[in-house]
């Protein structure tokens, strides 16, 4: 009998194995399927209790009807053709005679996902599959195709709200999750129309949690190796429960064609947080704490003495804001929020946001090696934003370094948290992309000095950069907080061009 258990044992594992092997070759993606196939081993419990042939093919079945195929029309027009010298001929007269002034030109048509989630006809989907769009259409699952409605769209995390008017009976509704409880490693099916091939199906796992790829200040993606592709754009990431986790948003750039595994979706709490605001008309409302913030790097952490390189450093308090009135100061280092612990300070814009103005927030800081609790009433970003704004109406210079300076002004020095007093010019955009941003500057640095010559206004910052050879380093003295540097900027390579 035990030689039986053991030739039973060895043909199993032999099984595996061959199971493991040729799903390397295949696609780990079909992994599963393959042992389960290959192993004469009871399937999981999960598997088998759903009593089907395999449990993605339940919740595919549940939830496919309630995602639905977007496409949009938009029509772009230029601007009225200019006429050519006088007394000459110009070819354009003929569209301008004919047409308005407007060349004509072909509608653009765009793909996407989405997915219903309520019998009002809501419907969930990516902020760029629909912005700019001058007609939308959607198609479901069992053909029928309604003209939609943008009720309500963020930008900042990419979420958009439309609305389509249907029979409330005839409207399939998907079942919204949690993502919060998701973890690494977690079975996810992603339903979208990539490419123009509408329901399509593919499945994987969380690969990883709160990405940041850069796309806003609240990015925390979901990564997951099942693919996403162009098209797949505001369709559903649903878990082994049937539950929708996550809107499909985006795929590493450079990855046009989908197939290296590496796809992200917006946690769907994000949008369940800010849903209300999207059906109001009033735009959707965050809250406000009204600091400069920046991460801390082991040069940072030696020179404050700090414990540990996590937490936000406060470089800035906007004056008469939230943090201000709460007694924060500059240099402080914000350790919680709300009791979530800010381990990145990527984390704390998106605490932040993620609470109403009004809302009366405890915060745990670090002050010179003290623990110290605070407690903000958080203020409305929106505000903060149009103090930002009133900050940088003054005397502005974009140059060739991707860079827009002011001269200080009161607006700007309670806008950007400048302290009373200091001279210089005052960094108010940046261009990402632009050599200063690659160099280190960022938005709300005082620039002090250009070539050790003070620039204490813009036009004397004008004045020492034009004395500068266009293939010259240029070294600029650079405040931010309560300490300057010295930042050398090398030319550009080739031309900056904007997008």
């Amino acid at each position: 009998m035990d030689h039986f258990r053991n030739w039973n044992a060895r043909k199993v594992f032999a099984a595996a194995a061959v199971a493991g092997i040729i799903g390397y070759l295949v696609g780990e993606n079909h992994l599963a399927e393959i042992a389960l196939a290959a192993s004469p081993a009871k399937p999981s419990a999960a598997v088998a209790d759903v009593g089907s042939k395999n449990i993605f093919v339940d919740i595919v079945k549940r939830e496919k009807p309630a995602v639905v195929n977007i496409y949009t029309t938009q029509t772009p027009k230029r601007p009225r053709m200019p006429h050519g010298p006088q007394g000459q001929g110009d070819p354009f007269d003929l569209f301008n005679e004919f047409y308005g002034g407007q060349m004509p030109q072909m509608p653009r048509h765009s793909l996407g996902s989405g997915f219903i989630i309520d019998k009002e006809g809501y419907i969930f989907t990516n902020n760029h599959v629909v912005e700019r769009a001058d007609e939308i259409k959607v198609k479901l699952n069992n053909g029928k195709e309604y003209d939609a409605q943008i009720v309500g769209a963020d930008p900042e995390t990419d979420i958009a709200l439309i609305k389509v008017q249907a029979d409330k009976d005839l409207l399939p509704v998907v079942d919204l999750g949690d993502s919060d409880q998701i973890e690494v490693g977690e079975w996810v099916l992603a339903i979208g129309n990539p490419f123009g091939l509408s329901q399509t199906v593919t499945v994987g796992v969380v690969s990883a949690l709160g990405r940041d790829i850069g796309a806003g200040r609240y990015d925390n993606y979901i990564q997951t190796d099942a693919s996403i592709n162009p098209g797949n754009s505001g369709g559903p990431l649903i878990n082994i429960d049937g539950k929708v986790i996550g809107i499909n948003g985006a795929i590493l750039p450079g990855n046009q064609g989908g197939n290296i595994g590496i796809g992200f979706a917006i946690p769907i709490n994000m949008a369940k947080q800010i849903l209300a605001d999207l059906k109001g008309k009033k735009g959707v409302s965050r809250g406000w704490l009204g600091v400069i913030i920046q991460g801390i790097t082991p040069e940072l952490q030696k020179a404050l003495k700090l414990k540990t390189n996590a937490g936000a450093l406060v470089g800035g308090v906007a004056q008469g804001g939230p943090a201000e009135t709460a007694g924060i100061k500059r240099g402080d280092v914000i350790m919680k929020f709300g009791g979530k612990e800010v381990k990145d300070s990527r984390d704390l814009p998106r605490f932040v946001a993620e609470q109403k103005p009004g809302t009366a927030v405890e915060l745990e800081l670090d002050r010179g090696g003290k623990k110290m609790n605070f407690k903000v009433t958080l203020g409305d970003l929106r505000e903060g934003e149009k103090s930002y704004q009133a900050a940088t109406r003054g005397e502005e210079s974009y140059d060739d370094l991707g860079i827009v300076v002011s001269d200080i002004t009161p607006e700007i020095e309670k806008g950007l948290g400048i302290s009373k007093g200091l001279k210089g010019v005052a960094v108010t955009g940046i261009d990402p992309r632009g050599v200063a941003a690659q160099a280190g500057i960022q938005r709300g640095d005082l620039i002090e000095e250009v070539n050790r010559q003070p620039t204490p206004n813009v036009g004397q910052f004008n004045d020492a950069l034009s004395k500068v050879p266009a293939d010259e380093a240029v070294l600029f003295s650079v405040r931010r907080g309560n300490s300057s540097t010295f930042i050398v900027i090398q030319p550009a390579q080739e031309p900056q061009h904007k997008q």
